[in-house]
């Protein structure tokens, strides 16, 4: 009588990480990018650097050449902002569903339902290789504890989400990710998911894992000393005002935590309407003018055309630049943005955070 695997229907082996490295390998000249552009984050986070950094970008990856042609636009942008703002592509590949739905360019690539999972890993992959020859620094959600494996070191700041910030699995897995962390508060806006993260990440761990080989492996790692606050809203309400950003502080200095916030401008802080991003920059940007010395970073949901779009029958009748999954502002209205907040921040970043 089995008593194992009842409501498993197949097993299919899966390159490994460090095969897949190999067949992809990441460029010496982009090596020494991504080193460069995490430590232009954690000198951001520590206070050195007085720039913001920013995560902008689509709200997933779903069609490999759109992402090109959106990191074309974005790069030009982001040398325009420069010395304000430390641009960084949002290129995300893994979504998490309340219930079903599509989960991202690495579990379905081909969008039909075939879940082509190693197509998934090679077609990210070759993409974050392709978007640092462009110049780039690059940020993701890690949701699945083994695809960083195969990813991470393109990475130069990595999400947790607001459904697993809470996970102990994903915790453990921070604490031996190369890149710094942001931990979104909880979906129903409690600050205490994200701030208990923090704690969590600093410490090393041990854990069951993978190790480059594809080997199942006591994982040990050493903590991730650069771990912050990304504040969501939830529970139907924002909390990017100033007297929410001065709790959120109250709490991290409680918790004898660094006093580092990022502000997503979407989800809960723009009631899931897409139009109302660029007030919620304005507002950070005139709170940091006006003084604040904790909001280090923004996120920003964008693609080259706005609103979204569920995935037709046929693939054909896909509209160019829409996102399938959130709601995403335009590239007019982006372009707009940042540099509106450059220029509203210029004269005012120097003097904070010392």
């Amino acid at each position: 009588m089995r008593l194992s695997d009842l409501n498993i229907e197949d097993y299919q082996v899966v390159i490994s990480p460090s095969a897949l490295k190999a067949e992809l390998p990441l460029p010496e000249d982009a090596r020494q990018f991504i080193t460069e552009s995490r430590q232009t984050v954690k000198n951001i986070l520590d206070g050195t650097d007085k720039r913001l950094f920013m995560v902008v970008g689509p709200c997933s990856i779903h069609d490999t050449a759109l992402a090109l042609d959106y990191a074309k636009r974005l790069k030009q942008l982001a040398d325009t902002v420069r010395d304000e703002i430390f641009v960084i592509m949002r290129v995300y590949f893994e979504k998490p569903r309340t219930t079903v739905g599509w989960k991202g360019l690495i579990n379905d690539p081909h969008l039909n339902g075939s879940f082509d999972i190693e197509t998934g890993l090679r077609t990210a992959r070759q993409l974050l290789i392709d978007l640092t020859a462009m110049g780039l620094p690059l940020a993701t959600e890690a949701l699945d504890p083994i695809s960083p494996q195969y990813l991470q070191d393109t990475i130069t700041w990595t999400a947790i989400g607001a459904r697993t910030t809470e996970s102990q699995t994903h915790r453990e897995m921070s604490s031996g990710l190369s890149s710094p962390v942001g931990f979104k508060n909880g979906t129903d806006g409690s600050l205490d998911v994200a701030v208990n993260a923090m704690k969590s990440v600093t410490h090393g761990h041990a854990f069951l894992g993978i190790n480059p080989d594809g080997q199942v492996a006591i994982t040990k790692t050493k903590g991730n000393q650069y771990g912050h606050v990304v504040l969501r809203g939830g529970g139907g309400k924002p909390n990017y005002d100033s007297v929410s950003i001065a709790l959120c502080e109250q709490a991290l200095d409680k918790a004898g935590l660094s006093k580092n916030i990022v502000v997503d401008c979407s989800h809960a802080n723009s009631n899931k309407d897409h139009n109302v991003q660029p007030l919620v920059l304005d507002d950070i940007a005139h709170q940091i003018k006006d003084g604040n010395q904790s909001i280090c970073g923004v996120m920003l949901e964008s693609n080259i055309n706005e609103g979204n779009q569920s995935i037709p029958e046929s693939l054909a009748d896909l509209k160019y630049g829409v996102s399938i999954t959130d709601a995403c502002i335009n590239w007019e209205t982006t372009e707009k943005s940042l540099i509106k907040m450059a220029e509203t921040l210029k004269g005012h970043l120097q003097s904070r955070r010392s």
